[in-house]
């Protein structure tokens, strides 16, 4: 596969500034872990191979078991998701998917019985930004693992 052309080349200003809000959001006060969780699985549900390859690195380099990152897809049928990541994971799927007629309100219940209003502004800003990298490396086919050695991902062992 070949990527069809360098966005960050070609749009630098956009690029800096969703780079920007993708660091910003390392401060998030939602933990390390459930953002990985939510990298992988919005990027599994949006079907973007560079994502999806990436983030399954950061996840081994920060600590993440590799069953529970096989597990990610299944989280429902899971028993390796506690009831926190069971919530993001959840508003993950709605946020990237948005059902018609937008987020229930028994969804928006059930996962702030879990994060508090912060963390779920938070946690939306996370998901939001995570989508719009699937849909630029999606439009311009980036090649899974091209940027390895750029982002570090290379620690991961996972070549």
């Amino acid at each position: 596969m070949t990527q069809r052309l360098n966005y960050a080349q070609q749009s630098p200003e956009f690029f800096k500034k969703i780079s920007e809000l993708s660091m910003a959001l390392q401060s998030s006060v939602i933990e390390q872990k459930i953002r990985d969780l939510v990298n992988i699985r919005a990027s599994q549900l949006n079907g973007c191979a560079f994502c999806l390859d990436m983030h399954v690195k950061e996840a081994k380099i920060h600590g993440e078991s590799e069953l529970r990152v096989h597990h990610i897809a299944i989280w429902r049928e899971s028993a390796l998701f506690i009831p926190r990541e069971r919530a993001a994971l959840a508003w993950t799927e709605a946020l990237t998917k948005l059902p018609e007629g937008g987020i229930p309100d028994e969804l928006y219940e059930r996962v702030r019985g879990q994060l508090s209003e912060k963390e779920i502004s938070d946690l939306t800003f996370s998901v939001m930004t995570i989508n719009a990298w699937n849909r630029v490396a999606i439009a311009f086919k980036s090649v899974p693992g091209s940027a390895d050695k750029l982002y570090g991902l290379d620690k991961a062992g996972l070549n």
